[in-house]
């Protein structure tokens, strides 16, 4: 088995995530930016400058706390509250549009931060497959005790790139929208190679890269999943027993490596499917299906539609779609869901 590029690198061909910076926020204590639930194919992230701001908990407590250098992931859209930490109410915000990215600001007099605010979109049916991966809200940490270890140069890796961010959107030079966009698909990569190298990494595909042992059965899925796989070949790779590689699957990933497989090859037959030109039984030959009926049952169980259904689906959808973007302006709406701070409406 050889192969040019990582599995998360294969993992992100496989499955493309595009990047948007939405606001950069400026305010000064008290402040608040709740955001209320979204499309479940969007992960929004927080990027924190200067300055701090506090996750709150279901009930409005503070719950974690993030300094400059750390980045909030909350994935499926999920609503979520960041505040000052102070408690006091705090005072209206104003947005204004710059050429790149909305400016919120408020008139609060006390500590001060730099925030930037965007989401990472994950296109059907990668967000049911991604999404499943990536469960729980993740702090990237910005700050190390270390300065040799792999979690260091990393972190020196999203620091440039966070800088370049920063830079772009306090200038208003041509072509800076694709450049932000650019930069913050970048800085999802970055964010779960940095988080694949924490020791404290949340259950997920994040959790399951950290375990160095486990990189043979991880290459095999993403690389080979047409191969005739099973628990015992992959444990093999890694040398290890098939309780053993099934023990860290469910401990890391929360599900099996079938499991993991399974939602592969049906990725992969989905993106096959969305060529006009390739045929159910070629599409089901791609994800190492032997039999066409077999692949329909999968296909329907994971998706909740028949190939034929789901090709037709995102026909319509990419034709609805390309119709909204003529008709609606760049960004237009995408704050309605943003109630901040600060009592914006």
């Amino acid at each position: 088995m050889s192969q040019g590029i990582d599995w998360l690198s294969r993992l992100l061909e496989m499955m493309p995530v595009t990047g948007k910076l939405e606001l950069h926020c400026l305010y000064g204590a008290p402040w608040r930016v709740a955001y209320e639930q979204g499309p479940v194919q969007d992960i929004v992230y927080h990027v924190i400058l200067s300055g701090e701001a506090w996750l709150n908990d279901s009930y409005g407590n503070r719950e974690q706390r993030l300094t400059p250098g750390d980045i909030l992931l909350v994935p499926a859209g999920a609503p979520h509250v960041l505040t000052d930490g102070s408690g006091a109410e705090p005072g209206k915000a104003t947005q204004r549009q710059g050429l790149n990215v909305v400016i919120s600001e408020n008139a609060g007099q006390g500590e001060r931060l730099d925030m930037l605010c965007g989401r990472f979109v994950l296109a059907s049916p990668h967000d049911r497959l991604l999404g499943t991966y990536l469960r729980s809200r993740m702090v990237v940490r910005g700050t190390s005790n270390s300065a040799t270890s792999p979690q260091s140069v990393t972190r020196r890796q999203m620091e440039a790139l966070v800088a370049l961010m920063r830079a772009e959107a306090n200038v208003e030079g041509i072509g800076g929208q694709a450049m932000l966009n650019a930069f913050s698909a970048a800085l999802f990569t970055l964010a779960l190679r940095l988080a694949s190298q924490s020791h404290d990494a949340p259950l997920g595909l994040v959790a399951l890269a950290s375990h160095v042992r486990l990189a043979p059965a991880l290459n095999a899925i993403f690389f080979e999943p047409a191969r005739p796989w099973t628990l015992s070949k992959l444990a093999s790779l890694c040398n290890l027993s098939r309780a053993s590689l099934a023990r860290y699957f469910q401990s890391s990933l929360g599900r099996s490596a079938t499991d993991l497989l399974q939602d592969v090859r049906i990725t992969l037959a989905a993106n096959a499917l969305r060529v006009q030109t390739t045929s159910t039984a070629a599409a089901a030959d791609l994800a190492g299906y032997r039999s066409e009926a077999a692949f329909q049952r999968a296909f329907k169980q994971h998706l909740g539609l028949t190939p034929a259904q789901w090709r037709a689906s995102r026909m319509a959808k990419e034709t609805a779609d390309t119709d909204d973007a003529s008709a609606t302006a760049p960004q237009r709406g995408r704050h309605k869901r943003l109630r901040n701070a600060s009592k914006e409406a």
